[in-house]
């Protein structure tokens, strides 16, 4: 029993060392259970079925706070990414089309970076031209919130509505074509 409690021990140990002032709020409880849910034929998840979103917090790439909380009101796309991640690198022009293409109705675009060096994180957001902010969560901090969501590896993406709530999710690499019809959507419906 004890093999097994000390690498455990030694693990939460380091996740705790390792972020440092980077961090990201780590307070689980604020956490709410969320579910596993099929998006319906829109690509989003129904009305009545969506929780409140987890916290989304902590400190950009580029050093700055942000909360997704303070963009309610407003639709939100969420990707998770790493630079060492192929799919992510697929995904990113994607993206930023979606991004350019969807900024003006008023869909704002979040990053998180997980697992990831700083340094190789901003020089991807600058080879892909990423006109968004990124989250630094090197300890996948964010990640682990939307644990029966996501995948603990990227890319996921997940849509939040004007509300708040996780409406929709797609795992692994995400085309424009996908994200527009539930972007279209989501707009729709009232804050």
């Amino acid at each position: 029993m004890l093999r097994r409690l000390v690498p455990a021990l030694l693990g939460a140990l380091l996740l705790t060392a390792c972020s440092g002032t980077d961090a990201v709020d780590v307070d689980r409880a604020e956490s709410p259970k969320l579910k596993v849910l099929n998006p319906g034929p829109q690509g989003v998840f129904r009305a009545q079925d969506r929780a409140p979103t987890p916290p989304i917090k902590g400190t950009t790439l580029d050093g700055q706070p942000l909360d997704v909380a303070d963009m309610r009101g407003k639709v939100v796309v969420v990707n998770f990414w790493a630079s060492w991640c192929a799919p992510c690198r697929a995904e990113s022009l994607a993206l930023n089309r979606v991004h350019e293409r969807r900024s003006p109705e008023g869909v704002q675009f979040v990053g998180v970076n997980i697992k990831d060096d700083r340094t190789a994180a901003r020089a991807f957001e600058r080879r892909q031209l990423t006109e968004y902010p990124s989250l630094y969560d090197q300890a996948g901090i964010v990640l682990t919130r939307f644990a029966r969501l996501a995948p603990q590896t990227p890319p996921t993406t997940l849509l939040i509505d004007r509300q708040g709530r996780v409406a929709g999710r797609f795992i692994g690499q995400v085309t424009d074509n996908q994200l527009d019809g539930p972007l279209q959507v989501l707009l729709k419906e009232p804050a």
